[in-house]
């Protein structure tokens, strides 16, 4: 059976991935592979466009893995927040989807495509989540997302800033009240410092000062 090498141009099952080189019947080739655009003939100048094709490709994935490596650098940190109608259990009216994040995304100045954007269910209700973004292959990005309902952003926000004022005025009054006890401990250790050297001197410790003195001489 004669057979024929071809190059495929295109991923092909039981044959290979788009590129490869492989060996098939002539006729499977003549009559199905070439007619349907899937692969062409391995000829000399072929396989220098496919190597060209192939340099071509490498260079452009290296473009796409770089550029995607630098967008999620600057995404760190990034928070997209999208208000909405909900019920007062949260419920929302409706539901957050990819679409609604990438719009946030690109109103801070980040065009990214919303199949990138990894959701496996649609969001029903208000909260915060890591959202993650399959940028490129293996560069991968997380996003925090923020839901509110409408209406309650200012409420939200008071809150926010209660409990912040709250945790403040705490932490100031345990740094007082640590203060207040050292300077107490510092304060009885003085007092005690002054009593012990207030405390008179036995009549017994003073004869025998003067025998130690009379000894050396001294008196």
């Amino acid at each position: 059976m004669a057979t024929d090498q071809v190059i495929l141009k295109q991923d092909v099952r039981s044959l290979g991935d788009r590129g490869d080189i492989v060996t098939v019947a002539a006729g499977y080739a003549r009559n199905y592979l070439f007619p349907k655009s899937l692969a062409m003939p391995a000829t000399a100048a072929n396989k220098k466009q496919l190597d060209e094709m192939r340099a071509a490709a490498a260079r452009e994935a290296a473009k796409l893995r770089g550029d995607a490596s630098k967008l999620a650098d600057t995404l760190q940190g990034a928070k997209v927040r999208v208000v909405t109608r909900a019920g007062d259990s949260g419920q929302l009216f409706g539901s957050v989807t990819s679409r609604d994040i990438a719009d946030g995304l690109e109103k801070q100045g980040f065009p990214i495509d919303r199949h990138k954007i990894l959701l496996e269910k649609p969001i029903k209700e208000t909260g915060d989540y890591d959202i993650r973004i399959h940028l490129y292959k293996d560069v991968k990005q997380s996003i925090r997302l923020e839901v509110r309902a409408e209406g309650r952003e200012d409420e939200l926000f008071g809150e926010a800033k209660a409990k912040a004022q709250a945790e403040a005025m705490a932490a100031e009054k345990a740094a007082m009240e640590a203060q207040a006890a050292a300077n107490a401990k510092v304060a009885a250790e003085q007092a005690a410092a002054a009593a012990a050297a207030a405390e008179p001197v036995d009549g017994d410790e003073i004869d025998a000062l003067e025998d130690a003195a009379d000894k050396e001489g001294l008196v």
